[in-house]
């Protein structure tokens, strides 16, 4: 097994200590954004947008960006314009092959150092989540995993999904830490007193969606572009 990054000396590692509650975002975050997987939950996101509305390609993948603009998440838009159940988009997107996403046991070990809890906090499904984990062999390291049904599907960055999070895991704030490779979704948990994360992965789609909340300098507490090494040499 290939070991993790050595700890730098304490006095150089951001401090962490009073963290116990430790939320990562699903995909793009515990996963890297350049190897395809979340390009095929994009692709299926408007197929589903073109057969629904008997478009073409192109049609459908500019409705489904506006939507997502509009209201959070591809599938907030579809169900406040149009009404649709959830289920079965969610079923739909989240049908993907996962045959290229392998284990990534330094993770897993960057991971296992946290103390506390840790929780996933998702706008897409839980069956998805689980699958996600499966593959990289981390199911067994979370407490628990939220979705977009546990937030009533209102989805980050709202504040009620954050309201929800909160109350699903009795956290505590300010003895949380928060990750996510979109930026706005950070603001509302900066707000609310944790500490918050920025995963800049450099994709299109944390560059994507609405335009408020605008996060700033200000919302993000410290910023990594490679999880492991971040969660290696932090102090806890």
């Amino acid at each position: 097994m290939t070991p993790a990054p050595a700890p730098p000396s304490a006095q150089n590692a951001p401090d962490f200590s009073h963290v116990r509650d430790w939320i990562f975002d699903l995909d793009n975050t515990l996963y890297r954004a350049d190897n395809g997987i979340f390009a095929q939950i994009d692709a299926n996101m408007t197929r589903f947008v073109a057969r629904l509305l008997d478009m073409e390609p192109d049609a459908a993948r500019r409705v489904q960006k506006q939507l997502y603009r509009d209201h959070g998440t591809t599938l907030a838009g579809l169900v406040a314009v149009h009404g649709i159940d959830p289920e079965p988009y969610l079923s739909f997107v989240h049908d993907i092959d996962l045959s290229g996403l392998l284990p990534d046991p330094v993770l897993r070990e960057a991971l296992k150092r946290l103390p506390g809890r840790r929780f996933v906090f998702t706008n897409g499904c839980r069956h998805h989540a689980a699958r996600i984990l499966e593959r990289l062999e981390l199911a067994d390291l979370f407490d628990q995993v939220w979705d977009i049904r546990t937030i009533g599907f209102v989805p980050k960055p709202g504040p009620e999904a954050y309201d929800a999070a909160v109350a699903a895991g009795n956290i505590t704030p300010a003895k949380a830490a928060m990750f996510d490779d979109i930026a706005r979704n950070l603001v509302v948990p900066h707000d609310l007193g944790m500490t918050t994360i920025w995963l800049d992965c450099q994709s299109d789609w944390s560059r994507q969606g609405p335009e408020f909340p605008v996060a700033s300098t200000a919302h993000i507490d410290h910023e990594t572009q490679d999880l492991v090494p971040f969660l290696s040499n932090i102090g806890i």
